[in-house]
């Protein structure tokens, strides 16, 4: 099931692209000043259409950019710098070889299967390399827009929120996947940071946004129109958003 909602976003990907909020400078300063040492290559899980891979290319890092679908992978390469190679494949299907000084994932991880995820990561690195995990929900930064976005939503959608994959309180001081790298014997120096982040965009945007979540691509057709026509009509022209990003980083351990 998760991987058909992975792939799901392929018949999106121009949408993908247009609505869903890029990854500031501010991300790759954090993750460059914990790894302490320059950045020459990174290999990407899950590229998507590339928000992510840009952002690390242009700080002149060689990316290989990894994601399965093809429609996501073609919106990547007619944007990419020369300084990505652009390779079709799920991150199973990635075999030992070649190693990087950083490998991440750009709210992509929960879509990998828990089975060998970081003995494959830590094959991945070469030694004291680096992994990044980033991501975090779009959400209405109005409580009173919220609850009109929610009660429009509520015959089609109950909700849109991702279950922590390892069942961790969303309350919790350390979040997945910081949880499972604390736990595993390959990485150390496990930490989270928040990078906080609030933008005001148009009503139709906020909902084109919407329509690139894995919830309301699961709904079928006529029911996610109707879904986000609903939600239209109950926002005002412009609405703010808080867009955080939540990362999390760790250390492969010497062998």
């Amino acid at each position: 099931m998760a991987a058909a909602r992975a792939l799901s976003f392929g018949a999106i990907a121009e949408a993908y692209e247009r609505y869903r909020p890029g990854y500031p400078d501010e991300l790759f300063d954090a993750v460059a000043a914990y790894a302490g040492r320059p950045l020459r290559t990174a290999l990407e899980i899950g590229a998507g259409t590339g928000k992510a891979t840009r952002l690390f290319a242009g700080h002149g890092i060689a990316v290989t950019a990894t994601e399965p679908d093809t429609a996501m992978l073609a919106e990547l390469t007619r944007t990419a710098p020369p300084n990505v190679t652009a390779v079709r494949a799920a991150f199973e299907d990635l075999r030992p070889g070649t190693t990087y000084d950083l490998v991440y994932a750009a709210a992509a991880l929960h879509w990998t299967r828990p089975e060998n995820r970081w003995p494959n990561v830590a094959a991945l690195l070469g030694p004291d390399g680096v992994f990044a995990s980033f991501g975090g929900p779009v959400r209405l930064a109005d409580p009173a827009v919220e609850e009109s976005m929610r009660a429009a939503r509520a015959p089609f959608l109950a909700g849109d929120e991702i279950p922590s994959p390892d069942g961790t309180a969303p309350d919790a001081e350390m979040q997945w996947p910081g949880t499972e790298l604390q736990r595993s014997p390959l990485f150390h120096d496990v930490r989270q940071t928040a990078l906080r982040r609030r933008l005001t965009v148009s009503a139709e945007d906020y909902v084109g946004y919407l329509s690139t979540v894995s919830a309301y691509l699961q709904l079928p057709p006529p029911t996610r129109q109707q879904a986000c026509t609903a939600i239209a009509s109950a926002l005002p022209e412009t609405v703010e958003i808080t867009a955080d990003i939540t990362l999390h980083l760790a250390r492969r351990r010497p062998a």
